[in-house]
């Protein structure tokens, strides 16, 4: 038994090719070398035949052996269907190609002749003597030993199986452009040019309800060929012409039942437009031709109607009753494919506003910040459950945030926008990191459970979110973690690497040891470069996950100070993921600034009865220092009375005074070691005591509590 025929060998591949070189005649090429009838009738065009003989099985099997240079060495093409397909021993296979289609078969063609990988059934067409063309599905293959080259087989796409191979392809993808382009190549079995016209709702995902009697409006989705056009030709992307509906709309109506349309010639075609500039937006080429009108309909009660695709061919082939039914059976399947191309731009679109509503805008007098998002797919709708937010908080402080949450989609950003907003309200009322986290941990177990979640394709439960509060006065960055991969830190005088922060299971993790979440608090002198990120950055199968944040600490340390921030963030992504990843990548570079240290003053002072004076007197002097106007000096010196009273009266241990001064307004801290909130409450006008508050409230632009470890802060901003 030779090699050619050994199955233990070979793969299937290796076979079908070596059955492929069997079924050619050895003689040489049956199109080109055949008898002499068929030589002398080479030159006079014959129309192909649309359906075989009663009786006659139909053959759609056609074989083309390929030496290294692409010519043709030995074929097989005898069956009816490819009748008028010129192959001949020694010509070019490119040469059966339409010229736009010569590139991408060309580089399909070598690329298995250099890697043996075979190309499997892609629709291709291929060019009669006549002028028209036939639709096949193409397979390339290495030829089987002792054949060098290739072996391509060829099947003609009959009706039914070119309706079933359309369906499958056009399904593919969700993006409305792809199952446009999909349905016009399928339908250019029937024609020589296919155009797919979508109503303007489809594109921006609206529903189609409305029910126009007269002119609607259609933007060009898809067109095949791929060729040059004249101008004035609506392409892909283009409008058409208001007025060009006279030609569609006795397709496309929505008032009654939508029928399909053929004009038989350019004559009525051209009566029918009623303007040459109509003519030459519509109507491809100076050749007579013919148009059928398809109308892409979705069942309902009304049907609604989503666009129309066209089908174009000379006047000399008319349409007939069988091919009619067959185009509106392939566009009727497709019509599912492209609502929920439109459902899913609709998702797409929703997604990505609340995406960018939860990107930081920018940084502040105290902190540059830049972030990058990179959706892992298209069909992930744009967007998926990773996000990052950098916000300053009321009194001073900025907050650095980034999660992950499971699965991709409409469920995943809705989670996200929830778990980002209720940590950003939190941290504006001055909870801790860890406090925040323990919230987030309860709103995950009570926001799905995990069935509900996987089933729409995300889960709550097991998301990560890593959280950072940046002091600009004390310079310092107080951290905590639920399940996320530690920042990057990049201290201005010392080796970059990950933050040594306890690792802590994802939130709602019940089935986890429920421990208390940890807060890691690190210097962050001016200069400090902090880098979060979800994991879709660093992971990549060829590396450990520990040599990934490695590379992005080395990529980080190599920013310098006077970059601009944006720019080195774009360059840090484009370096660790360059091209699409299995997963969202998100990066947030936060550069600490700070204040400069004439800007701030703190004073330690007894819970003594004297400590209002002594905390007047000292920001008294300090005021005049900073130039600070009169009114607004005695406004803080009266605020600053006023918290200093309540802390030496309803605490203990020593009171911290602390003065900012920041932007166009003055920060007035005062801190002390109890633990009760201070309320603004209802005072009668004879009321002894509880008027201090309503002194802050009227003096300050906003006022609050945050809580710290030995007991908390209360801040006030007052503008200069």
């Amino acid at each position: 038994m030779d090699s050619t025929s050994s199955p233990s060998s070979s793969s299937p591949f290796d076979m079908v090719s070596s059955a492929l070189g069997q079924y050619i005649p050895r003689g040489g090429a049956a199109a080109s070398a055949g008898s002499a009838e068929s030589q002398d009738d080479r030159t006079a065009p014959r129309r192909v035949p649309a359906h075989p003989a009663p009786g006659r099985q139909e053959q759609i099997l056609g074989a083309v052996n390929l030496d290294r240079e692409l010519r043709i060495t030995r074929c097989n093409l005898d069956a009816p269907v490819f009748e008028g397909v010129d192959a001949r021993t020694g010509s070019s296979f490119v040469d059966l190609l339409p010229p736009g289609d010569v590139p991408t078969v060309t580089r399909r063609l070598r690329q298995v002749l250099e890697t043996g990988e075979p190309h499997v059934a892609r629709v291709q067409r291929l060019r009669r003597g006549d002028g028209s063309e036939l639709v096949v599905s193409m397979s390339i293959l290495a030829a089987a030993a002792p054949q060098e080259g290739l072996t391509v087989s060829l099947i003609a796409m009959a009706r039914r199986l070119h309706l079933y191979a359309a369906e499958t392809a056009i399904g593919t993808s969700l993006d409305i452009g792809e199952t446009a382009q999909s349905l016009a190549e399928s339908l250019l079995a029937w024609g020589d040019v296919a155009a797919i016209d979508l109503d303007f709702a489809v594109w921006t995902g609206e529903a189609v309800t409305e029910q126009p009697q007269g002119r609607i409006r259609l933007r060009r989705a898809a067109l095949v060929p791929d060729r040059a056009w004249p101008d004035g030709y609506v392409t892909p992307g283009d409008d058409l012409p208001s007025d060009a509906s006279r030609l569609l709309s006795h397709a496309v109506r929505r008032d009654d039942a939508a029928q399909a349309i053929v004009i038989p010639d350019r004559e009525a075609i051209e009566r029918v437009l009623g303007s040459p500039r109509l003519v030459r937006a519509l109507v491809p080429g100076d050749r007579a031709a013919s148009v059928a009108c398809i109308p892409l309909v979705l069942d309902g009660a009304p049907p609604v109607v989503l666009g129309v695709a066209e089908v174009w061919r000379r006047a000399d082939r008319p349409f007939d009753d069988s091919e009619l039914l067959d185009l509106q059976e392939l566009v009727a399947r497709t019509s599912h494919h492209v609502d929920l191309a439109r459902q899913h731009q609709r998702e797409h679109t929703q997604v990505l506003a609340l995406q960018r509503r939860l990107l930081p805008r920018s940084g502040g007098d105290t902190i540059e910040t830049a972030s990058v998002y990179q959706p892992a797919t298209p069909d992930s709708a744009g967007v998926g459950g990773d996000w990052v937010n950098s916000f300053p908080l009321p009194d001073g402080r900025t907050a650095l945030v980034v999660g992950d949450v499971v699965g991709h989609g409409l469920g995943a950003a809705a989670t996200m926008g929830q778990l980002s907003m209720e940590a950003r309200a939190l941290l504006s009322a001055g909870l801790a990191p860890d406090e925040v986290l323990e919230h987030l941990d309860e709103t995950v177990s009570l926001l799905d459970d995990a069935e509900s979640g996987l089933a729409a394709g995300y889960s709550a439960l097991g998301s990560t979110c890593c959280i950072a509060v940046y002091d600009p006065v004390g310079h310092h960055v107080a951290l905590s973690s639920a399940g996320h991969l530690p920042p990057v830190l990049v201290p201005p005088d010392g080796p970059a690497g990950p933050v040594a922060v306890r690792t802590h299971p994802g939130l709602g993790a019940e089935f986890a040891l429920r421990e208390p979440f940890d807060v890691h608090t690190f210097a962050a002198p001016p200069g400090t470069l902090l880098a979060l990120y979800t994991d879709g950055l660093v992971e990549d199968p060829a590396v450990s996950i520990d040599e990934g944040i490695g590379r992005l600490a080395d990529l980080v340390s190599a920013v310098h100070p006077w970059d601009a921030l944006q720019q080195a963030a774009r360059r840090v992504v484009s370096a660790l993921a360059p091209g699409r990843r299995r997963d969202d990548v998100t990066l947030l570079l936060a550069r600490m600034i700070g204040y400069r240290k004439g800007d701030t003053a703190t004073w330690r002072l007894p819970a003594r009865d004297d400590a209002p004076a002594r905390a007047r007197s000292q920001v008294s002097a300090l005021l005049r220092q900073w130039h600070t106007g009169d009114d607004t000096r005695e406004n803080v010196m009266l605020l600053v009375s006023e918290l200093v009273t309540n802390a030496v009266r309803f605490a203990t241990g020593p009171v911290t005074v602390r003065l900012i001064r920041a932007g166009h307004g003055l920060l007035c801290e005062v801190g002390d070691t109890g633990n009760g909130r201070p309320r603004l409450g209802r005072n009668g006008p004879f009321d002894d005591s509880g008027r201090g508050l309503h002194v802050v409230h009227g003096l300050t632009s906003r006022w609050g509590v945050r809580w710290t470890d030995t007991g908390k802060v209360v801040w006030a901003a007052v503008g200069r």
